[in-house]
């Protein structure tokens, strides 16, 4: 057998549960690719307005908010433009909470496939974070129009430097919602219940995260439990940097990528646990 006769890597299972595998991830990039692209055709494939949804969820969802949250119950917006604030809630919340649910589901979505075809199973949640990036850019230049608005005709907010971050900030989201999403997708595999809890948890994990509020609005006693919570901090850095509002902390920001890394690295332990077994449970 020649060098270029050789396999690459061999399938075998003596894999560690703590093992990444990137490289098998790497040489199935193609199937990666091919995977996003299918997500991004399906899901609009047999609606009238196809893509436009992309557009048009963000902007509906941000009117409401500003009806319930901003007009209604007149919470706090630290002085920023409502259609500003809710917008940059709903922006970064919806990549969070897409990617989240699809990713928590992808051991029962993908059984079929998974009995029948060998590639790395990480493969999965990855495109569906991924896929969740292609929306996520759409609505974030939504964003970013609106913000242009206020920026060159208003004199109403003030962007920082901190803008540079922003890509660390959605890659803090993307690796957040792929550890959480891997461990529920292992444990739905065998107590089904929890994938109906999670939809109900997701909505009520909106509201300890400051989505359609500034923590500045918060009792100070609070404040502390609240940035427990690791997006509070991401939520807080995105605003502060686009904005000029917002409880700025780098302490805060390194406390939430200390907490992502310890999911994703447990939910890489899970995964990888379940992954050689879930066709017994699923």
């Amino acid at each position: 057998m020649t060098k270029d006769e050789q396999p690459s890597y061999y399938i075998t299972s003596d894999q560690s549960l703590f093992s990444i595998p990137l490289k098998e991830v790497w040489a199935y990039r193609d199937l990666l690719l091919m995977l996003v692209k299918r997500d991004f055709i399906t899901f609009y494939k047999q609606t009238i307005l196809g893509p436009l949804w992309f557009i048009i969820q963000p902007l509906m969802t941000t009117a409401i908010f500003m009806i319930l949250f901003g007009s209604i119950a007149k919470l706090s917006t630290d002085g920023m433009p409502q259609i500003l604030f809710y917008l940059s809630g709903v922006t970064i919340w919806s990549y969070f909470s897409e990617s989240l649910t699809k990713t928590s589901t992808v051991f029962k979505d993908n059984a079929a496939m998974f009995g029948k075809v060998f590639f790395p199973r990480l493969i999965m949640p990855i495109s569906i974070v991924v896929s969740a990036l292609m929306k996520f850019t759409v609505q974030f230049a939504i964003f970013i129009i609106v913000w242009l608005y206020f920026l060159i005709f208003t004199d109403t907010i003030q962007p920082n430097i901190w803008i540079l971050f922003t890509p660390v900030l959605v890659l803090l989201m993307a690796m957040f919602a792929l550890g959480m999403g891997m461990i529920f997708s292992a444990m739905t595999t065998k107590y089904k219940d929890l994938a109906f809890l999670l939809t109900f948890g997701i909505q009520l994990f909106m509201y300890v995260t400051p989505v359609v509020y500034p923590t500045s609005a918060l009792p100070e006693k609070l404040k502390f439990f609240v940035f427990l919570n690791p997006l509070s901090s991401i939520f807080e850095g995105f605003r502060y940097a686009f904005l000029g509002s917002g409880n700025f902390d780098i302490m805060n920001i390194m406390w939430s990528a200390l907490f992502i890394t310890v999911i994703l690295v447990i939910g890489t332990i899970i995964f990888n646990k379940v992954e050689k077994s879930f066709m017994d449970t699923v």
